[in-house]
């Protein structure tokens, strides 16, 4: 019986790659394992797997009954609607430990580290099992993504050694280009939907009583959402409305001005107001230095609004 592998919903490239690479691990010390996905893949995952060589992992939303893998995440709000039923064998994620409880032990690798695939490479060294020149490249893209080209608060030393040794077996020489590349990609919002922008990089939180969705969009040049911010907000609303959400937010960040502009839909701005020391002007506001959500925008979310119940 094959054990699937899969990362959060709204798949980013983290989450596809890390399946995809932690399978191919599971596979060569003799566990079969499939990776498989939540969503469908963003431009710049595609632009990844069409670069290395890979097809997509299998679309997979349902996991009653299976064996599973947990990439990128240990949140039931970023889990199949079904993960109760399912027998979760371990769990590889860089986030903060989240409310997934097992009724049998795993295996667990939870690390401080700014991607998941960082901690998959440690994997490949335990296990003494060599990553092939393709899917190192994968890996290592995936690292640049998640760090913003070692940008973001969230990358440490090893993450950038990682990078330096995948490069190095990928044969990669020019790291930061091929990061921008990515950024690139990422940059590229002309063709695509408000709901498409607003739920590319989009994760769902339990915060205290409520239910908080936070996107994130990175690019080179804000000025590319000039005339569709307003169609963004318009969209937020949305989805606050139809995931009976107490707060809807999107994070427009500037990877080259290395800020963030915000865009809140809420049924409270004094809490959002509270949590960040800001001032809302026509539901936004620029956050300077803002690149990580996990690690700028979630614990003052979790402090402000628990802070609240007391």
């Amino acid at each position: 019986m094959a054990t699937y592998i899969f990362g959060h919903k709204n798949p980013d490239s983290d989450s596809i790659i890390g399946a995809i690479s932690l399978a191919y691990l599971k596979n060569k010390i003799g566990e079969e394992c499939v990776p498989t996905r939540q969503g469908i893949v963003t431009p710049e995952t595609q632009f990844i797997l069409d670069k290395f060589g890979f097809d997509k992992p299998i679309l997979k939303e349902e996991v009653a009954g299976e064996n599973v893998y947990l990439v990128d995440f240990s949140d039931f709000a970023q889990a199949p609607k079904d993960i109760e039923k399912a027998t979760i064998k371990g769990i590889v994620d860089h986030h903060k430990l989240g409310d997934i409880t097992t009724s049998a032990p795993l295996e667990c690798w939870i690390r401080p580290v700014g991607c998941s695939n960082t901690i998959i490479k440690e994997m490949f060294d335990f296990h003494k099992i060599q990553i092939p020149s393709n899917l190192a490249g994968m890996m290592l893209c995936a690292i640049l993504s998640d760090t913003v080209i070692f940008k973001s608060p969230t990358c440490t030393k090893n993450d950038i050694e990682t990078s330096k040794e995948l490069a190095q077996i990928a044969g990669i020489e020019d790291i930061k280009k091929i990061g921008m590349e990515i950024f690139l990609i990422k940059s590229e919002v002309q063709n695509a939907s408000p709901r498409e922008l607003t739920t590319r990089d989009y994760k769902d939180f339990k915060i205290g009583d409520h239910k908080v969705g936070v996107g994130q969009l990175e690019v080179v040049d804000l000025s590319i959402f000039d005339n569709i911010k307003e169609h963004l907000l318009a969209d937020l609303k949305a989805l606050k409305v139809e995931g009976n959400r107490h707060t809807v937010m999107l994070l427009l960040t500037d990877i080259i001005k290395e800020g963030s502009q915000l865009l809140v839909v809420s049924d409270d701005d004094n809490l959002i107001q509270s949590a960040f020391n800001i001032k809302l002007e026509n539901s936004q506001v620029w956050l300077p230095g803002v690149l990580s959500r996990k690690k700028q925008i979630i614990p003052f979310l979790e402090k402000t609004f628990n802070w609240k119940r007391l």
